[in-house]
């Protein structure tokens, strides 16, 4: 619909009342700005001074366990990747792991709807909430052989890094903490969540946060790379059906294909050009259809990945994928003066995507972390994550690594070698500890939910 071009002239009085509230807002705007920029180095001038949380003697002797009990640690890891924990299947392992921290003290603990395990391990009280997390799910389906084996101080097994190591260095953070009796500020809450893995779409940390508004931070432990994940690559998966009549491929030569149709589409996809930052991908699975080399196919399928580190690139890309679909379809008819030819979309998984930050409070403590740890500057990376649900809805968030070396990842050759291994739970503990705060040694890095609001 086009509008108008209207003129209209205002009295001067209007005009001069319109010219002081412009001049009002802006002198507000500018006040902002300036209260923003004071604000900014009083901010980092309060995280300066907060004493290094190394200085105190019993976050000291915690860190020190953790390296004493590196390998009771590895026995752990041993234990939780050798039970079978397949993709909507992830409840024996669930139960085992609710066992493991009840053990540890935590009474305030259970198994959710949704099949996630939380236990909460209460802080002094006035502080932020913090999830700790790990996910309980492999990508092997069920009759999958997980024993581990060792050869050469390497360690192999389907799921032994991804992520029975990130479930295990919950546990000995959290044996650490206890043994010590380090009190928190802010509340941590301990959680496996299920369904992170492939077509699981997330549905484990997407129910945490449908179903808990108090949560004020999230870290998921989920990788082995040193790296810290602040980016959320989301990504859409789309199953694509398309039908015609079908017939014998000599006698009814001339009806439309199916398996043409879906041809046509994946062309025209393979043509497309999305942007290389932020980084956006596309691909075309997994592929099925037909019935016999001389049928005319009557039915075919196709599943597309969909990838991004942008939610508006992510968007963009989608809507051409299925343009180019629609069109694959009205082609194929065209091709054969036909209007036999269909095609049904189903979305199959949804990841939100987010840009991220590289100053949050997160970022900050893994990095402060890193370095009262000794080790390098870690490297910001984007993946997909159970992170990525909390950074698409603006809560401080990232993806910390677990310690140790590994490869192969959902291959049945997954490797582990347990190389100063013991840095992951402790870096891990420190941004824990520096988020939440310590009583008496050190206040929370992290803001609660309700500050961060303007």
């Amino acid at each position: 619909m086009t509008r108008a071009a209207t003129c209209t002239t205002k009295d001067p009085k209007t005009i001069s009342a319109e010219r002081w509230q412009r001049g009002l807002a802006l002198a507000i705007t500018c006040c902002a700005a300036w209260t923003a920029q004071a604000a900014a180095p009083a901010a980092t001038t309060a995280a300066r001074n907060r004493p290094p949380l190394t200085s105190n003697s019993r976050i000291g002797a915690a860190l020190a366990q953790i390296q004493k009990e590196d390998a009771q640690t590895l026995r752990e890891q041993i234990e939780i990747a050798q039970i079978p924990s397949p993709p909507f299947k992830e409840s024996v392992r669930a139960k085992d792991y609710l066992r493991r921290l009840q053990a540890l003290g935590l009474a305030d603990a259970g198994i959710d709807s949704e099949g996630n395990v939380i236990a909460r391990r209460k802080g002094a009280g006035g502080g932020p909430t913090l999830v700790l997390s790990a996910h309980l799910d492999t990508v092997f389906p069920a009759g999958t052989d997980v024993t581990v084996r060792e050869k050469d101080g390497r360690y192999f097994g389907p799921g032994f890094v991804d992520d029975s190591r990130g479930l295990t260095v919950l546990l000995t953070v959290l044996r650490a903490m206890q043994a010590n009796g380090i009190e928190t500020t802010g509340d941590v809450l301990f959680v496996g969540t299920v369904g992170e893995e492939g077509l699981g779409n997330l549905r484990g940390v997407k129910a945490l946060f449908r179903d808990r508004k108090d949560i004020d931070g999230f870290i998921s432990v989920d990788s082995v790379s040193g790296k810290i994940v602040n980016q959320a690559t989301g990504s859409r998966r789309w199953s694509a059906t398309f039908t015609t009549g079908g017939g014998h491929s000599f006698h009814n030569f001339g009806l439309p294909s199916a398996i043409h149709a879906m041809g046509r589409a994946i062309a025209k996809i393979d043509e497309l050009r999305p942007p290389a930052d932020p980084k956006t991908t596309f691909t075309v699975g997994v592929v099925s259809g037909g019935t016999s080399v001389n049928a005319i196919a009557g039915e075919a399928q196709m599943q597309v990945d969909i990838r991004s580190n942008s939610a508006v690139e992510l968007a963009k890309l989608e809507q051409q994928i299925l343009a180019a679909i629609d069109q694959a379809v009205a082609d194929e008819n065209t091709r054969w003066n036909s209007k036999q030819t269909k095609v049904q979309t189903r979305l199959l998984g949804d990841r939100p995507a987010s840009a991220g930050h590289d100053d949050t409070a997160v970022v900050r403590a893994a990095r402060e972390a890193a370095a009262a740890l000794k080790l390098p500057p870690p490297e910001l990376s984007a993946a997909s994550t159970d992170a990525n649900v909390a950074l698409s809805l603006g809560i401080p968030a990232a993806t910390l690594s677990a310690g140790g070396r590994g490869d192969n990842f959902h291959s049945l050759d997954e490797w582990y070698e347990p190389k100063k291994a013991w840095l992951g739970p402790q870096g891990v503990l420190l941004t824990v500890l520096s988020l939440v705060g310590v009583q008496g040694v050190s206040p929370p890095l992290l803001e609660r939910a309700s500050a961060r609001r303007p």
